[in-house]
């Protein structure tokens, strides 16, 4: 947490202030034990529970449908909460509608073209759920799943850690997968998230997260006016399909060039045909820092008018921004309000799209006594 956030927290906290902005309420910081509640019923009676997290200043809403961020509170400079994750308040919206609100994402994320890959000589074919492709671990993916749950306070830090166990043959992706997903919120107020997952067969895997925020709240209009920095000099081109071509372009010159913060909305109807085939921002970034041991900060967007800043590190090779291109005024989230296009954004800390059949690009592979484990921390200020 940064000093000014500091400030506001602590100063509302002292003075007694209860500042509010849709029913939020600012408190001082501290972890609190994770509370537990049904939110719903899937279609064959199975529960769904919402978890409900606080430390350092932020606030988290969990669904064990998914590991699904439903909402995630933090203050502005003056101390007013509001929920900056898009999603729903139902579950049978988040079953029939959702674009992966808040999703944990596997087996996959993004895209493997046509749904195939060759590993070790053997083809496999995957769910195909994106015109002729496989995304984000296809037709039933791991933002479907019922997660198992367990709570967790260590030390100042609470949270929750996420199981499942995907089996041999789902969606067509070999081995059986388990999988462990932590989700902390640190006594700083940072969420961070360690994913780990085992198998007995040689696999692919590539496990994300796909909030879609807003600093300014949820609901609350456009984000092209959000300032956005990324620590990357090349991106990966798509072809229609978004799937990547293979080139690692240069940003320098184009529309796709963050190395310095600039507004969103600046260069997003620059009329680059790679905007024109994704109606926008919907590409991988190839992080100039490349794998890393430890996690390092890689972008940082801001809302000038809240004052909210949220920082990403990670130790992935890949950023894929996306700017909420196919949002269509038809989805109500959690304030009534409908989201439109460029009402949300995507900042999904990953491998590359299409990695299996790209031998140029960081391996996904996964084999038998190995642990795959990445890391990825947001940091909210104000």
């Amino acid at each position: 947490m940064d000093l000014n956030r500091r400030t506001v927290i602590a100063g509302a906290a002292a003075a007694g202030i209860a500042a509010t902005t849709l029913g939020g309420t600012a408190h001082a910081t501290g972890g609190r034990k994770p509370v537990k509640e049904l939110f719903g019923k899937l279609a064959d009676g199975t529960k769904v529970y919402r978890w409900s997290l606080e430390n350092g200043g932020t606030r988290m809403k969990v669904l064990t449908y998914g590991g699904i961020v439903q909402s995630l509170e933090t203050p502005d400079r003056r101390g007013r909460y509001t929920n900056i994750s898009a999603g729903f308040d139902n579950i049978e919206d988040y079953v029939a509608k959702s674009p992966y609100f808040g999703a944990l994402i596997g087996r996959y994320g993004n895209r493997i073209a046509k749904g195939k890959f060759t590993l070790d000589g053997k083809s496999y074919q995957l769910s195909v759920n994106d015109g002729d492709n496989s995304l984000h671990g296809g037709a039933q993916g791991f933002d479907k799943r019922v997660w198992d749950v367990e709570p967790f306070t260590k030390g100042p830090d609470v949270g929750l850690h996420l199981y499942y166990t995907s089996v041999d043959g789902e969606m067509g992706y070999p081995g059986t997968l388990k999988v462990k997903v932590t989700y902390t919120l640190t006594a700083r107020g940072d969420w961070r998230i360690d994913y780990e997952a085992t198998t007995d067969k040689a696999t692919v895997v590539n496990l994300t997260s796909h909030v879609y925020w807003n600093l300014a709240g949820e609901g609350n209009g456009t984000i092209e006016d959000h300032e956005l920095q990324i620590a990357a000099s090349r991106y990966t081109p798509t072809d229609s399909g978004l799937i990547p071509t293979g080139e690692l372009a240069k940003v320098a010159g184009t529309p796709f060039d963050f190395t310095r913060a600039k507004a969103i909305g600046r260069d997003i109807r620059a009329g680059h045909p790679q905007q024109v085939m994704a109606k926008g921002y919907d590409h991988n970034w190839v992080l100039d820092k490349g794998i890393t041991s430890r996690p390092e900060h890689i972008a940082t967007l801001r809302d000038r008018d809240s004052g909210r800043t949220l920082k990403i590190a990670t130790n992935e090779p890949g950023l894929q921004f996306y700017s909420g291109n196919f949002l269509d005024g038809t989805l109500p989230g959690t304030s009534g309000r409908t989201y439109r296009q460029g009402d949300a954004l995507c900042l999904e800390t990953q491998h590359f799209p299409d990695s299996p059949n790209h031998a140029s690009f960081p391996s996904t592979v996964l084999r038998p006594g190995e642990t795959y484990r990445t890391t990825t921390i947001h940091t909210f200020g104000c």
